[in-house]
């Protein structure tokens, strides 16, 4: 292989033909060279481009998030652990629950229907609205 010049056979060497005679060895360091002096630049604008898209991902991605606000005595359904999904078709969703208290930055503690407390506190990203 032979870059920015053109492929000479071994024959064309050994016989010394006119291509092999008029041949010029270009300096390929100044081009190098300029390069170089563009690198920072270069980089920079990259870096400026990637930051542009993280803030246009995160931004995308807020306008697509709907925080749920739940009220003390809302009903809910909560997100089903990955151990009572027995069977494909089972249900996603357990409950309904009731809110019992709302303890700020999305978390709420449930009881269920029956006055069953239970005992952790469960994220409201986790939970939904029960309408029955």
């Amino acid at each position: 292989m032979v870059y920015e010049s053109d492929a000479m056979i071994p024959v064309e060497i050994q016989e010394s033909s006119p291509r092999f005679q008029n041949f010029v060895v270009e300096e390929p360091n100044e081009g190098k060279k300029v390069n170089l002096d563009l690198l920072d630049e270069v980089r920079d604008q990259a870096r400026i481009k990637a930051e542009a898209l993280k803030k246009r991902v995160e931004q995308k991605q807020r306008s697509k998030l709907r925080p749920l606000q739940f009220q003390v005595a809302d009903l809910v359904m909560r997100k089903a652990h990955p151990y009572q999904l027995e069977k494909k078709l089972s249900p996603k969703w357990t409950g309904p629950f009731r809110v019992v208290e709302v303890l700020g930055n999305g978390a709420y503690r449930l009881e269920t229907l029956e006055d069953g407390a239970i005992p952790r506190t469960l994220n409201g990203a986790n939970l939904k609205f029960y309408f029955s």
